[in-house]
């Protein structure tokens, strides 16, 4: 029995349909190209050929696209959210360099992140592990493990003495939080470590705030707890941490920009602290009745390899933020890429093909803004 168009969709007897083949070129499809390696004379050209593939090739070059649009957008705030053990793997200059170009205005990171980038920021290293060595050996000679590669114990020691030389001059009136930690450990390294590279000192130098939200989640955290101690047990005041100064400040932030950006590498809270902004406007206007505008996310880009079926943030896509008021649907003008793979991978690629193209522009700055960020005078 031959089925019309109409009853396709109604046809229970399992039969297949004569199908209308397509013209592609009159359907205005985009037509894939192979990888020429011989054409291949950059990064940049390479993650343009790529962006031509399929599979993660493809969201790598589309994701190329999404920061050189950020970039490139003088209007755009962006906000880069860090997880993951990347100061660690050693990527904590392309961060720097991201800062130092004026891409990212603001960043929100784990505090793990910021402490091991410290070691860098002071001229220390990190180290290849072996897996013959037990990981009992290393406990004993005070080597941590992270993965493939080890932060010496010896490191997180001199990170806290820079910060206990750093706390010892707080005014024990100013309560603290996260973003004016950073921002005093950044200044102490643009007077003490002028020959190293970091992403605090970066930050600090292009009044870019940084904000560790699970502040109490870190190295720094428990510099803080045993500075506390210290100053308890020799009867002086202890320092006051207010973590909703940084949720209040990062939001005051974010509503004097025209449109806002999102870098995500890894997701976890970072990722969540961040996007919150959304729901957190939407509330003290629905419930407060606050005159302020609803603002959401215009672009989105996210590294990160965790799929989507187990649930988590760090896997959620951005269609499912949609839902949530933080961020723009594409279809309203919202830019996004998803790139499925290991940060170490990614992020060198995507930002060494975009750094190329905005060096093409004759000034090789990406956008050229006033110091947006609210930097603490």
């Amino acid at each position: 029995m031959k089925h019309n168009h109409h009853d396709k969709h109604t046809n229970h007897d399992g039969a297949g349909i004569e199908r209308k083949l397509h013209d592609p070129i009159e359907d205005r499809l985009i037509p894939l190209e192979p990888l020429d390696l011989t054409r291949v004379h950059s990064v940049d050209d390479l993650v343009r050929a790529m962006a031509k593939t399929a599979f993660t090739g493809r969201q790598v070059g589309e994701a190329a696209d999404v920061l050189e649009a950020m970039a490139r957008d003088k209007e755009c705030f962006v906000v880069m959210t860090l997880a993951g053990a990347m100061t660690v793997a050693k990527q904590g200059l392309i961060i720097a360099e991201l800062i130092d170009r004026g891409i990212v205005n603001a960043i929100v990171s784990t505090g793990a992140l910021m402490a091991h980038g410290l070691v860098e920021a002071t001229g220390r290293a990190h180290f290849r592990y072996n897996p013959d060595v037990p990981d009992e050996e290393l406990y004993e000679q005070g080597y941590n493990r992270v993965y493939d590669t080890l932060e010496p114990e010896q490191n997180l020691d001199e990170v806290e003495e820079v910060i206990s030389e750093i706390l010892e001059g707080w005014d024990h009136n100013e309560v603290m939080c996260s973003y004016k930690l950073n921002h005093a450990i950044g200044a102490y390294l643009a007077k003490h470590a002028k020959e190293q590279r970091g992403i605090l000192k970066s930050a600090y130098e292009k009044g870019v705030p940084v904000f560790v939200p699970a502040f109490t989640d870190s190295e720094l955290g428990l510099d803080l707890a045993l500075s506390n101690r210290l100053r308890e047990s020799t009867g002086r005041h202890k320092l006051r941490f207010d973590p909703f100064e940084d949720l209040e400040h990062f939001a005051a932030t974010l509503l004097r920009q025209t449109r806002l950006g999102i870098f995500t590498i890894g997701g976890g809270v970072p990722r969540n602290w961040s996007q919150q902004f959304g729901p957190f406007i939407e509330l003290r206007h629905r419930r407060m009745g606050e005159n302020v505008p609803l603002k959401r996310y215009h672009y989105g880009l996210r590294i990160c390899p965790e799929p989507v079926y187990w649930g988590g943030l760090s896997g959620s896509p951005y269609s499912e933020a949609v839902s949530w008021g933080k961020f723009v649907p594409p279809a309203e003008g919202g830019k996004f890429g998803e790139v499925f793979v290991d940060a170490t991978v990614g992020l060198p690629l995507i930002v060494a093909a975009v750094l190329e193209r905005l060096g093409k522009d004759k000034n090789g700055a990406a956008k050229t803004k006033k110091e947006k960020a609210g930097a603490r005078k």
